[in-house]
């Protein structure tokens, strides 16, 4: 058996390619994968932005705690959560701003709504989650204090 030389090893290879059988079912496979993978990693976008709008709550929580402990009662629903980060004119104790930056909008850049006296407690604080309206489930679910 003669030897290989390398010269004649590359020429041959510099024309061989992918046949359209080969191509097609490498797209194939990624074609699956996409579709295993993208509704699993979609889902988790959604998972996430729940968790941020609860911790967002949870954070509002503590500053309307907070203002209440300076001031003696909770923001009313006129002056809302905006009383958080800007003295209202009839507030003479209050020593914020209770927030270090402006009133977050829920992940779905939609206002938190809030409620003093609420229907739950003190005060209701809630997001409407995903659809922006009352009720729903999963991701559309309300997000609430209480």
């Amino acid at each position: 058996m003669p030897p290989i030389s390398l010269l004649s090893y590359v020429k041959k290879s510099q024309h061989r390619g992918f046949t359209l059988l080969e191509l097609l079912v490498v797209m194939v496979i990624i074609g699956l994968l996409a579709g295993y993978v993208g509704p699993k990693f979609f889902g988790q976008i959604g998972k996430s932005e729940v968790k941020a709008a609860k911790a967002q709550i949870d954070a509002l929580q503590k500053s309307l705690d907070q203002y209440r402990i300076d001031l003696g009662h909770y923001p009313s629903t006129e002056q809302g959560l905006q009383a958080l980060v800007v003295k209202p004119a009839d507030e003479p104790r209050w020593a914020g701003p209770y927030l270090s930056k402006a009133v977050p909008k829920d992940p779905w850049h939609n206002e938190y709504q809030y409620r003093a006296p609420g229907e739950h407690g003190e005060y209701d604080l809630l997001s409407f989650g995903r659809d922006g309206r009352p009720g729903g489930e999963g991701e559309d679910a309300d997000l609430v204090s209480w």
